[in-house]
Formats: structure tokens, sequence, C-alpha cells
């Protein structure tokens, strides 16, 4: 049972291991990219990325402790003098390890491992693709705007109630007007009918 073995060996023992990683640390840091395996890759980001935090503060005190790692006074300067001032504002997450395949003859699974603020590329599409809406990963945003939308839907829906029923009352004023008048006009021809039957009644009974 492998309880509790966070340290992947990597088939060396410990001066070969720690010699492997801090020659691999100080290729990445004047190189920017190395072509090794996965399990190397894993191993060196966990040995690169805390100097590269330290390196944020540049002090006596950060150089010597990562000279104690790197053991290569041209990588501790492009460390301190180029690398920081590119990953100042990012916090963490230096590395990226990009697979590639495998590899012949032993078929081990192979990959890239680099510098994430010096891959222009991607990072020109990052920018692009994140240049319109601001994505979130937060399930409510989409319901925030659900709600909005129909808000926008209620609001614009009484103009047009209203800007349609204006002709509706318009015409009804119209028919309240007219009908009066032909009320009128019907109970003046109306009574001349009355009045000339009543003297008809009048002159029979004479």
């Amino acid at each position: 049972m492998r309880h509790g073995k966070k340290i992947n060996h990597l088939g060396r023992t410990a001066s070969h291991r720690k010699a492997m990683l801090s020659n691999m640390a100080a290729s990445l840091i004047l190189h920017k990219r190395v072509s090794t395996t996965v399990a190397k890759a894993k191993a060196l980001r966990k040995y690169v990325e805390p100097l590269l935090t330290k390196s944020k503060n540049d002090t006596t005190h950060s150089r010597r402790t990562c000279f104690a790692y790197l053991q290569n006074k041209e990588s501790v300067k492009e460390l301190f003098d180029e690398v920081s001032v590119k990953v100042a504002n990012r916090p963490g997450g230096y590395t990226r390890i990009l697979k590639t395949g495998y590899r012949l003859g032993d078929n081990a699974e192979m990959c890239v491992i680099e510098l994430v603020d010096y891959n222009e590329d991607m990072l020109t599409t990052a920018s692009t693709a994140t240049g319109g809406a601001k994505r979130t990963r937060r399930r409510g945003g989409k319901k925030g705007s659900d709600a909005a939308n129909t808000e926008a839907s209620t609001a614009t829906a009484p103009a047009t109630d209203a800007g349609t029923a204006a002709p509706a009352v318009e015409a009804a004023a119209q028919a309240e007007t007219e009908t009066p008048a032909s009320s009128v006009d019907t109970k003046a021809t109306d009574a001349p009918a009355e009045s000339t039957d009543s003297n008809e009644e009048t002159k029979d009974a004479k």
C-alpha cells in the first residue's frame, strides 16, 4: 500500500533527484520551456513554482534562497530580473503542462512544461476569448439575465398595449358622438308620423 507517499522518487536516489530537478528548474527559467516526461514535469512544477513566488520579493535573502535550489547564477539573475516582472500579477499557476504523446522505445508519456506568461500565442487567444461578455462559473448569472429579460418584456408590453388601445378609444368616442345624432333623427322622424295619425283619427271621428 502506498499510503502517504506523496513524493514521486522517479527511480532515483535523493541526491540524484535533487540535482536533476535543480538542473531542470534552471533550464526552464532560462529557456522558458522544457520537453520531458509527464512524471518529471509534475515533480518539476512542485519544485520551481515556490521559487517563482519567492522571486516577487527581490531581496538578498530571496536571491540566496533561490540560488541554494538552482545553483546557477545566470538562472537566478534571469529569475529576478525578467521572470519575476512577468509573473508579478499572477497569483500562482506559473507553469503549464502540454502533453505531446508517447516516446518511442519505452512508450513513456511525454509533455512540454512551459512558463504561462511566455507563451504569446495562448495569451492572445485567451485575451480575445475573454474580450467579450464576462464569463463566470456561477449558475446564478443566467437566472439574473432571464429575470432582466422578463422585466424588459413586461416594461415594453404596457407600452404596446397603450399604443393599440389609443385607436380603440378614439373609435369608441366617435361611435358615442354619432349614436345620439342618429337617435335624435329617429325621434324627429317618428314624431310627425304620430301627429299625422292623430289628425286622421280626429277627422274620422268628425
